[in-house]
């Protein structure tokens, strides 16, 4: 049984940063891709960033300010989020795949979090 925790969210102004974290468990961290995703209110998920060994893909709308990397002794995957806007308010949610490669669509992974809420606002 995989199983993915996230936790860091809460509330941040404008220009701010968080960091999400993403704990893991039940299969060997390492072996696979895992992802960011966000659903805001009124939208459809959105892809966030994704990392797969050391290589790394990203959303346009976060490139530059979002940074994801991973402690594979820890199994954990980080997502820093500097300079926030308010419309990276949203649901954040780690997903895991078993197959070790980027991926950017929500169904070519097959393990998720519950979420974290990230609100930024003044």
């Amino acid at each position: 049984q995989v199983q993915l925790v996230e936790s860091g969210g809460g509330l941040v102004q404008p220009g701010g940063s968080l960091r999400l974290s993403c704990a893991a468990s039940g299969r060997t961290f390492s072996s696979g891709g895992m992802g960011w995703f966000r659903l805001a209110p009124g939208k459809e998920r959105e892809f966030v960033a994704s990392i797969s060994g050391s290589s790394t893909l990203y959303a346009d709308s976060v490139k530059g300010r979002f940074t994801i990397s991973r402690d594979n002794a820890k199994n954990t995957v980080y997502l820093q989020m500097d300079s926030l806007k308010p419309e990276d308010t949203a649901i954040y949610f780690c997903a895991g795949r078993r197959l070790r490669a980027l991926a950017r669509y929500g169904r070519e992974y097959d393990y998720w979090g519950q979420g974290t809420q990230v609100t930024v606002s003044s």
